[in-house]
């Protein structure tokens, strides 16, 4: 894919992975601003997300009987736990926050709809909404 292009001896999968998690801070910072990254919730979640990676990738990428087997000109070669390539990280870290971020933002956008139409409002409880449905019937409502 980037063979042709001199890359200062940086791999493929490591400058893809770096631009996938300064990408996704961008979005962030500069444009979403959904404020996740000051939530301990969003933290919490990366721990999660984390500890089930490291021993999920950990038994994919271990050295003496390798299920998934990288080319180890494209990425640094630093291996944390269980032989997990690092940019393995970077790259959960990008895709899961970026899901995270989008979620949230369309959140956060249909929370400001709902706002600017006070006579939209959500319903104070749950299913209200199917009251104003017809009866299935075919019967309506007396007045």
């Amino acid at each position: 894919m980037l063979d042709s292009v001199p890359l200062s001896g940086i791999g493929e999968y490591t400058l893809l992975t770096l631009v996938a998690v300064v990408a996704v801070v961008l979005l962030e910072l500069c444009w979403l601003r959904t404020g996740i990254f000051g939530t301990l919730q969003y933290w919490l979640c990366m721990l999660l997300v984390f500890g089930f990676q490291i021993p999920v990738d950990g038994w994919l990428t271990k050295l003496r009987d390798p299920i998934v087997i990288y080319n180890e000109r494209q990425m640094t070669g630093l291996r944390l736990p269980w032989d997990i390539p690092a940019e393995d990280f970077g790259f959960g870290f990008a895709m899961v926050t970026l899901a995270i971020l989008l979620w949230r933002h369309r959140l956060d956008r249909l929370d400001r709809r709902q706002a600017d139409r006070p006579d939209q409002g959500a319903p104070s409880r749950p299913n209200a909404h199917l009251a104003q449905h017809p009866d299935p019937e075919g019967a309506t409502p007396a007045p």
